[in-house]
């Protein structure tokens, strides 16, 4: 067996950095880490996508130091789960299910995205990976009746965005109620004594702790981590739709300049979050007079997590060469308009913003460029060949037919 390790100052460390919230606890978990007791750890996912991002990686690099303090650490596949959907708030109706096929190869993406962050096959302590379709497909019918006698109706639409469906009129499906019973039961079945999760999945964690403690009479703590979000305007810093992801399959290049796109007031979380710098080593760089040398320095730091040292200095040498030299990359898209096209419609085509309203919020924000001219004009209508930069790193050349 791994020998725990005791050093309350790292302890403290994993308590307290990129964490939102423990429950029922801190000083509870605290105790029982400095108890010496191996403690059993996990981290559940049900791989609905090939590509995770920095925000994802937090969880991963706060399993890894749980793993270096000699606890045995779990990576769940939700593989029977990702099949029903968590209900989700960002559109009208549930989840698309996948087929266990389709977890399954997200899931081999998923495992080679993290290896940087957290020694997988480590030879004293691996971790270990478990799929929830081993014990949920066997549950009978008389078993899930059981179990949903641990809840009530009331309980479950407690979640807020069961609530919202309902405030807004939009469909609520039954066996949308039954996801967090099933994750719940995951706790149940692999016997731990810690989930950690995100804010999103803090109601279907305590669902586990309620099954936890009415099942096995054993405390459960839930260990909730900070997401990843802008201090001024609180949007998402890792977001698809706004297009300010930056992720783990990215090349250095790419990953190097969608850091470098972050406003300027994300990097304390970042340098955080999704870095192993000592805090002390953190705040001397942020006292840099110039925050882009700070922002360097991150992106640095962060690239060289996923693709190392070489690669990292390449990315920051290529980055200077192209953005800071006003350069435009030599891989630019180029595409044919016809004469007249209102720049907002071509660039929504194209992707380089997300909505009418990013594209209006970046021209008052002087942050698109058409031949180096920062434009002001919502209407404004290309005429004649171009290069448009949107925000530091997207660009495009536009031709006219």
């Amino acid at each position: 067996m791994k020998q725990v390790v005791i050093d309350k100052q790292k302890i403290d460390e994993v308590l307290t950095r990129s964490v939102e919230e423990i429950l029922p606890t801190r000083e509870g978990l605290r105790e029982l880490l400095l108890s010496g007791r191996r403690l059993r750890i996990y981290i559940g996912t049900d791989a609905t996508g090939t590509s995770l991002h920095l925000g994802h990686a937090t969880n991963y690099m706060i399993l890894e130091d749980f793993r270096k303090l000699g606890h045995e650490v779990i990576f769940l596949i939700g593989d029977f789960t990702a099949r029903i959907g968590d209900p989700t708030d960002k559109g009208e109706i549930a989840r698309k299910q996948l087929t266990r096929d389709e977890v399954l190869h997200n899931v081999k993406t998923w495992i080679d995205q993290i290896r940087p962050v957290i020694d997988v096959d480590n030879a004293n302590n691996p971790v270990k990976i478990f799929y929830n379709n081993d014990w949920l497909a066997a549950l009978t019918l008389e078993d899930m009746l059981n179990l949903a006698s641990n809840f009530t109706v009331q309980q479950m639409l407690e979640r807020d965005m069961f609530q919202e469906r309902i405030k807004k009129e939009k469909p609520l499906y039954l066996h949308e109620l039954f996801y967090p019973l099933m994750q719940g039961y995951d706790s149940v079945a692999m016997d731990v004594d810690v989930e950690m999760c995100g804010m999103d999945q803090k109601f279907n964690a305590l669902a586990g702790r309620t099954l936890l403690r009415k099942l096995k009479n054993k405390e459960k703590f839930v260990f909730i981590t900070t997401l990843l979000e802008n201090p001024k305007t609180g949007e998402k810093m890792m977001s698809k739709s706004l297009g300010t992801g930056v992720f783990l399959d990215a090349d250095g290049d790419k990953m190097f300049g969608g850091i470098m796109s972050q406003p300027d007031e994300n990097m304390r979380q970042l340098f955080i979050d999704c870095t192993r710098l000592s805090m002390g080593e953190i705040e001397n760089i942020l006292k840099e007079k110039n925050p882009r040398d700070s922002k360097m320095r991150l992106a640095t730091e962060i690239v060289n997590i996923y693709h190392g040292r070489g690669v990292a200095e390449a990315a920051k040498e290529s980055f200077i060469k192209t953005f800071s030299g006003g350069g435009v990359p030599d891989d630019i898209n180029e595409v044919f308009v016809i004469s007249g096209s209102l720049l907002k419609d071509i660039l929504l085509k194209y992707k380089l913003v997300s909505s009418n309203s990013d594209f209006r919020r970046l021209v008052d924000e002087r942050a698109i460029s058409v031949n180096d001219n920062k434009i002001e004009d919502y209407k404004m209508a290309i005429k004649s060949d171009a290069v448009v930069r949107v925000g530091k790193r997207r660009f495009i050349k536009l031709m006219i037919a």
